[in-house]
C-alpha cells in the first residue's frame, strides 16, 4: 500500500527509512521528542520509530506518511493511517506530529482533511477512530476542532516511553457524519486560502 495524498499546500507521501534524517530535522523545530504525551522520533530512536511504521505497513495494517510541503518537498512532520480493519471497515488516524514553526496553521487541517476523505471515500471506512493522551489539552482541542465527537477514555491505554501508564481519550467521526465534517473542513480551509 504505497498512497501519496495532495492536497493545495501539502503532500502526504508515503514514509521510507531515507526518511530519517529530515524526520530529525522536523522534530528538531521545536525539539518535540520531548514531548512526554506523544512519540517524536530523535536522532537515537528514528530508527526504531521508522521499523516499526514500516513493519506495520508490510503486515497491511499501518499506512505512514511523511508530511511534506507542496511546493519544495520539505519535510515537517509525519503521521499515519493505523490499525485498519478492512472488514469492519474502519481505522484510526494517529501519530501525528508536525513541525513547531508549522503547528497552528493550515497543515494539520489539511493532513486530516487529506486522510478523513481518503478514509470515507476510497476505503469506504464507516468509522475513523482518533487516540490522545488524556494529558494531551492542545491535542484533544484539535480533534474536536476537526467534528470528531469524543466518547470516552481508555484507561491504562498504553505505556509510554517513560514507563507512565497513560489513559487515552478516544474520539470517532462516522460515516454519516462525514458530510458534514467535510464541508466544515472544506470552509476551513478556503478560509486558510484566502
Amino acid at each position: 500500500m504505497h498512497t501519496t495524498l495532495q492536497g493545495q499546500g501539502i503532500v502526504l507521501r508515503p514514509l521510507e527509512y531515507s526518511d530519517a534524517e529530515a524526520l530529525v530535522r522536523a522534530a528538531a523545530d521545536g525539539e518535540l521528542w520531548n514531548l512526554t504525551v506523544t512519540v517524536v522520533p530523535s536522532a537515537s530512536t528514528v530508527d526504531s520509530y521508522l521499523k516499526k511504521a514500516l513493519d506495520g505497513r508490510d503486515a497491511g495494517t499501518v499506512l505512514p506518511f511523511a508530511i511534506t510541503l507542496k511546493d519544495s518537498g520539505e519535510v515537517i512532520g509525519s503521521t499515519r493511517f493505523w490499525k485498519i480493519d478492512s472488514l469492519n471497515r474502519k481505522l484510526e488516524i494517529g501519530s501525528t506530529w508536525i513541525s513547531a514553526s508549522w503547528q497552528k496553521s493550515f497543515v494539520n487541517t489539511e493532513a486530516k482533511y487529506l486522510m478523513l476523505h481518503h478514509a470515507f471515500e476510497v476505503f469506504n471506512c464507516v468509522r475513523v477512530q482518533f487516540t490522545t493522551d488524556e494529558n494531551n489539552q492542545k491535542s484533544r482541542n484539535a480533534i474536536l476542532r476537526l467534528g470528531a465527537q469524543q466518547e470516552g477514555i481508555v484507561r491504562h491505554e498504553r505505556i509510554m516511553p517513560d514507563g507512565r501508564k497513560r489513559n487515552s481519550v478516544r474520539f470517532s467521526i462516522i460515516d454519516d457524519e462525514w458530510p458534514q465534517v467535510r464541508l466544515q473542513l472544506e470552509k476551513k480551509l478556503a478560509d486558510y486560502n484566502a
